[in-house]
């Protein structure tokens, strides 16, 4: 790999820091990933105007992904377009997997990120501060945020290196399951910040906390294993609401 392909791999991948600084209500992120493609599209086409110009047009098209994974389609679709410009792959082909990835990755995002692992970094910061130790609860948050960020280069890298083999490799960890045991701690952490919250109080209202949690971590063991269905227990919830009102 020479030192502009690097170069421009490297300036691609700080570009997906600002996928939502184009956002629009038509094509949702399609400006911003486009402004990420570029410099790969122009190091893979720069010699061949017509070409760069239909590449550029490929990423017009609606999209919209979740921005933690956005750095693994980058590097994706970074393999696809220099296998295009190779003619080893159709330009049709890209559509496609764009579409199917970008939906299915997203997804995954929402519920491993969004549902799981930020709640489970917010409570752990939240038992931080409520236990005083404000320092260690900097420490692991700067410690977690550059965890993130090797995240994000190593799937782009990956993405860009492998291909669809990664895609496979994602699957094999099955990061909805990883969500789902991330939901089970998080209850366990719900009753610890309960806890110390009702000690730090002038009423004692332990016993309350201590029994809502326990509540909270078997409903989210039974939802896991299917066993129940939360609409289920948002009917509960509703109903215990009402009777004791």
């Amino acid at each position: 790999m020479g030192k502009k392909e690097l170069y421009t791999l490297i300036k691609c991948f700080f570009r997906t820091y600002l996928i939502g600084s184009m956002f629009n209500t038509k094509g949702l992120q399609n400006f911003g990933l486009l402004y990420i493609m570029d410099p790969g599209l122009r190091l893979f086409y720069g010699d061949n105007l017509s070409e760069y110009k239909k590449a550029r047009e490929r990423y017009l098209s609606h999209y919209n992904s979740h921005p933690y994974f956005l750095p693994l389609l980058v590097g994706y679709f970074l393999f696809i377009e220099s296998r295009i410009s190779q003619k080893m792959i159709s330009p049709k082909a890209l559509e496609a997997i764009k579409e199917t990835s970008a939906y299915t990755l997203s997804a995954i995002g929402d519920s491993f990120f969004g549902g799981s692992l930020l709640v489970t970094w917010a409570l752990a910061e939240v038992l931080f501060v409520l236990y005083g130790q404000k320092i260690w609860g900097l420490i692991f948050f700067i410690f977690s945020f550059l965890i993130l960020q090797l995240f994000r280069f190593v799937i782009f890298w990956k993405g860009w290196s492998r291909g669809l083999a990664f895609f496979q490799q994602m699957k094999e960890i099955n990061l909805i399951g990883w969500a789902n045991r991330l939901k089970i701690i998080n209850g366990v952490l719900l009753v610890f910040v309960w806890y110390r919250i009702s000690c730090l109080s002038k009423y004692d209202h332990l016993h309350f906390f201590l029994i809502g949690g326990i509540v909270i971590s078997i409903s989210s063991f039974l939802v896991y294993k299917n066993i129940i269905s939360r609409e289920l227990l948002v009917v509960i919830l509703v109903a215990g609401i009402l009777f004791f009102l």
